[in-house]
């Protein structure tokens, strides 16, 4: 990618990211506290988390799409009010290792996620230890650190609108974001 093109695309992301913002009022990064993730995340038996979904390949942009296609998908499920990784993660969030230990240049974000019930900031520390316990999976597998980053959206971007056991099970999620890297 050329110099010119690499700053063009991250403007162009920012500016699609943040036309899909809610509008709601976010508490800024430095009003909340969120637990540190333990150095790894427990194991927790199967549970109320929506089955692995396949994306096409094809609504995904290049990297992405390799990624999603070597590993099964980008996101991984949690039950209610946890941050464990099930069997069904662990082999989603394996896949991802291979794929990312091979790109050795790819850098990726890992997006935590809540569904709506709780606070805010409870939220927030929640989908930052998902974000977490992800990205410790990963690198336990060999993955650099330095390579991944974790953000925590808590509830503001539900993956799905609705007020019942569905929609909050596929809204308790991690999503793992390539975010550069080369061909």
């Amino acid at each position: 990618m050329t110099q010119h093109a690499l700053p063009i695309l991250i403007l162009a992301s920012a500016l699609a990211l943040s036309a899909c913002a809610s509008k709601k009022d976010v508490l800024p990064a430095e009003s909340w506290q969120a637990a540190p993730a333990p150095a790894e995340a427990p194991i927790d038996q199967p549970g109320t988390v929506p089955p692995v979904e396949q994306v096409a390949p094809t609504t995904l942009s290049g990297m992405q799409a390799d990624m999603v296609a070597a590993a099964g998908a980008d996101i991984v499920y949690f039950p209610y009010d946890s941050y464990g990784l099930d069997e069904a993660a662990r082999a989603v969030l394996g896949g991802q290792a291979e794929w990312l230990v091979r790109n050795g240049s790819v850098r990726a974000n890992i997006e935590g996620h809540t569904d709506e019930r709780g606070t805010r900031e409870y939220n927030l520390a929640l989908g930052e230890r998902r974000a977490n316990a992800a990205k410790n999976f990963l690198a336990a597998q060999g993955v650099d650190p330095g390579r991944l980053s974790v953000i925590s959206f808590g509830k503001e971007r539900p993956a799905v609108e609705g007020a019942n056991e569905d929609a909050w099970a596929r809204n308790r999620r991690a999503v793992t974001i390539v975010v550069s890297g080369g061909r």
